[in-house]
């Protein structure tokens, strides 16, 4: 057998074959994500929603530079995010669904803010699993993400958009597999637009909603209510779901609520979950939920080492574990059910 020298090992160990393919491609995958990000800056698939064009056509209708134009855009056919016959480009079938602005299951709203904000914050996570501490706003004392978030009406608009487009799956699976039948109100804490409280509302008529969130919110949550035609269904309630009661109702939903706080946060607004409720009410948490076993799924432990640049003290778990916080807030009955991609819903009966 050829000996292998430690400070040049040109041979690889018998345990595996082939070349660094996966640790490359894991290694530069920033490349492929600023990619898909600067085309939905560049409105590439809002543009091809309308009509297939040459190279040529919707570089120029871009703005682009000769230089890149083309590499930029066979790029994203060789992602598989657009497709290209001869010298004409075209949407796949899911960038035309999903990232042409113009449609309302559009979910470029959480790129646009992931282009803006968390992409160059996520250069700073060496620094925050060093240090634990937030790299966004407030490292440069612009206060948290919310408050900053807030004070910018326009970046507010966006950061609803965003959270629309990142619920609507989830939120479409929450109507479809909950029992609504059995129960006649519910509320969305923290539900920025109101797009789970829409989806609900829209598949259960005889339901009546609450939507719960902060005075700024509202004015966006009766707008997108009216475009969805759900308005008549749905109350707005302006508070702080930390300072302020909770709506009495028969179900509760936090939507990417809980995993924003610390534990002893999330145990207390679970605990105000319960004592909102009547015997029998339910309590339902959207979250990526983690699997127990902490290692089949990437997305939801990305989104947890997000929460640490994002946020004092949050983090994504597993179902296990929230379903022992409900327990131990006095829930009777607990499941955790898969929703669509990283989501699930860990569901409490009171």
């Amino acid at each position: 057998m050829p000996s292998i020298d430690p400070l040049n090992q040109t041979i690889p160990p018998a345990s595996f074959s082939g070349g660094p393919e996966l640790i490359m491609h894991i290694g530069l995958g920033f490349m492929s994500s600023r990619t898909l990000l600067s085309a939905v800056d560049l409105g590439v698939f809002t543009k091809l929603a309308g009509k297939p064009m040459s190279g040529t056509e919707l570089s120029k209708q871009l703005g682009l530079h000769p230089r890149g134009a083309s590499d930029f855009l066979d790029c994203l056919v060789a992602l598989g995010l657009l497709e290209r016959s001869g010298q004409i480009y075209s949407n796949t079938a899911e960038t035309d669904f999903f990232l042409d602005r113009k449609k309302p299951s559009y979910v470029g709203g959480m790129l646009e803010m992931a282009s803006a904000r968390l992409y160059p914050f996520w250069g700073s996570l060496t620094e925050a699993l060093r240090t634990g501490q937030m790299q966004n706003e407030a490292k440069h004392g612009q206060g948290n993400s919310f408050d900053a978030l807030y004070a910018d009406p326009d970046r507010l608009r966006d950061f609803l958009r965003a959270m629309t487009g990142l619920s609507m799956g989830a939120a479409k699976r929450i109507a479809q597999k909950f029992p609504w039948q059995n129960y006649k109100t519910f509320a969305d804490i923290g539900g920025a637009e109101g797009g789970v409280a829409a989806q609900i509302a829209l598949k259960h008529p005889h339901l009546q909603g609450i939507l719960f969130d902060l005075p700024a919110v509202m004015p966006h949550a009766e707008e997108y209510a009216r475009s969805m035609n759900t308005h008549e269904q749905m109350r707005f309630l302006a508070g702080d779901f930390f300072k302020d009661p909770l709506p009495q109702v028969d179900v509760i939903v936090m939507g990417h609520i809980l995993h924003d706080w610390d534990l002893a946060e999330k145990k207390r607004l679970i605990a105000k979950a319960y004592e909102a409720l009547p015997a029998g009410g339910a309590f339902i948490a959207l979250d990526c939920v983690i699997d127990e076993e902490r290692r089949k799924d990437p997305l939801p432990l990305l989104i947890s080492l997000n929460m640490l640049i994002e946020t004092q003290g949050g983090f994504d778990y597993c179902g296990a574990d929230c379903c022992a916080w409900m327990k131990e807030a006095g829930f009777r009955e607990t499941r955790v059910q898969y929703l669509l991609g990283p989501d699930s819903m860990v569901v409490g009966i009171k």
